[in-house]
């Protein structure tokens, strides 16, 4: 095979239009330009997004608001309430999931302090606040940061 003997597949290209060649040509006279109006005029040029002088579709539609992050990683959040009521020596986020308590989509945990606990139990979370690590420890638990 030789370069001069690739040719495109068939179908793949096809005769440009001949434009203002005569009647016969089914391109002549206004040369697929219609008869009036600016796009038959020489030298006419429209913005991006010109309909004509309707309303453009980018000014129909409605302003977006706000900003939705797509890499945003969920995180659980349970009170120090809610572990006492659960029956489980060590809680963790994977615990949380199987039983209900957390969204199957989240990727973290935290451990906030609202409620009192008297029961210890060893949790593994990724963040605890203060009042949550102190009750827990406090119990006799453990608040581990995983």
């Amino acid at each position: 095979m030789k370069l001069e003997d690739i040719r495109p597949n068939e179908g793949a290209t096809h005769a440009k239009k001949r434009k203002g060649r005569g009647i016969a040509s089914g391109h002549g006279k206004t040369s697929c330009r219609g008869n009036n109006g600016e796009g038959q005029r020489s030298g006419n040029s429209h913005k991006r997004g010109f309909e004509g002088g309707q309303m453009p579709s980018y000014r129909q539609m409605p302003k977006l608001k706000g900003f939705k992050n797509r890499f945003r990683e969920e995180s659980a959040e349970i009170n120090v309430s809610k572990l006492a009521e659960l029956d489980c020596e060590t809680i963790d986020l994977a615990f949380l999931q199987q039983n209900r308590k957390a969204s199957s989509t989240a990727v973290a945990l935290r451990v906030l302090g609202k409620g009192e606990i008297t029961k210890a139990v060893n949790v593994k979370a990724s963040y605890f606040s203060l009042t949550a690590k102190e009750k827990i420890e406090k119990a006799g638990g453990k608040a581990e940061i995983v």
